[in-house]
């Protein structure tokens, strides 16, 4: 089961994602991005964040421990924004956590550009996106950190915000476990992804096993609001289904059609000039600054 821990001491809040989570110390003398029940996404973000996290550390993946978060609002008392507080008055109880990783940077487009990634890893990433539908992870959002960045381990990929993921826990009843879906634009796609090899390798540990301890971790009140389930362990069931069907029909959704580099900078050199093309001639004479050099970012805002 996941870990549980109190919030000690409340940090920041990180405003860069929409759902607002917030820096907290803990009782077990650890750092978290705290993603609050409260938040406008509700609970099946959570619900997706636990799955698809667990998921991806049971694979091998690299993930960020999550924990569950005893969150009393009086330790943030003193945030200045009416709309934080509010939403921390709203997430009082268990919260989900996720362990901060220090100094971690974005992987950004430019980053990407020089950083390596192995096919084979590109690939295993690929595939749990496309089996746990996460349309998220694209090059201009890769909810992707680089992480260590300072002393003398290599830098590594960590995924981290899959709570856009799971799709059809939206939509139960209107889709089908062998759906394909776009996913020519993923981050990690200009790689070469070895998704057949990936699919080879991780395929077969997709087990019903497997399935049912991680849809356990999911604590029942993030289910019990679910339409159309009589309890959570028929939620908790209707994931395990759903996901086994999938990875089995996986020949059918398997993406394998990625652009290269070259094509995806003809891609968005033609989105400019159309975008270009679209501007009233006024707006033609402001100084255009998106090709100003990079500032290096503090990646952790982007947990949110």
């Amino acid at each position: 089961m996941l870990r549980e821990v109190t919030a000690a001491r409340y940090v920041a809040p990180l405003h860069s994602g929409g759902s607002v989570p917030g820096v907290v110390e803990a009782d077990d003398l650890g750092t978290y991005v705290v993603k609050f029940t409260g938040s406008a996404q509700g609970h099946k973000a959570l619900v997706a964040e636990v799955i698809v996290g667990e998921l991806a550390r049971a694979l091998g993946l690299r993930f960020p421990e999550l924990v569950l978060v005893h969150f009393d609002p009086a330790i943030a008392a003193a945030e200045p924004h009416q709309e934080v507080r509010e939403l921390h008055g709203a997430s009082a109880g268990v919260n989900l956590g996720m362990d901060y990783l220090p100094g971690a940077a974005d992987f950004t487009p430019e980053v990407a550009k020089s950083f390596a990634v192995d096919p084979l890893e590109a690939g295993r990433i690929v595939w749990l996106d496309a089996l746990t539908v996460n349309v998220d992870r694209t090059v201009h959002s890769s909810n992707l950190m680089v992480w260590p960045t300072l002393g003398t381990v290599p830098p590594r990929l960590w995924l981290i915000d899959h709570g856009a993921a799971l799709v059809f826990h939206h939509r139960w009843d209107t889709t089908t476990p062998g759906k394909r879906y776009d996913f020519r634009h993923h981050a990690l796609g200009h790689y070469g992804p070895d998704v057949r090899a990936a699919d080879a390798e991780l395929a077969p540990r997709v087990t019903e096993e497997l399935l049912r301890g991680i849809v356990a971790e999911v604590p029942d009140a993030w289910l019990a609001e679910d339409a159309g389930f009589a309890a959570p362990d028929d939620v908790r069931a209707a994931y395990v289904d759903y996901l086994l069907q999938r990875v089995r029909l996986s020949a059918d959704w398997l993406p394998t059609d990625f652009p290269s580099r070259a094509e995806l900078a003809a891609e968005e050199a033609a989105r400019a000039a159309r975008t270009e093309r679209g501007r009233p001639d006024w707006l033609k004479r402001v100084p255009d600054l998106h090709g100003r050099p990079g500032v290096e970012q503090d990646g952790a805002v982007h947990f949110g």
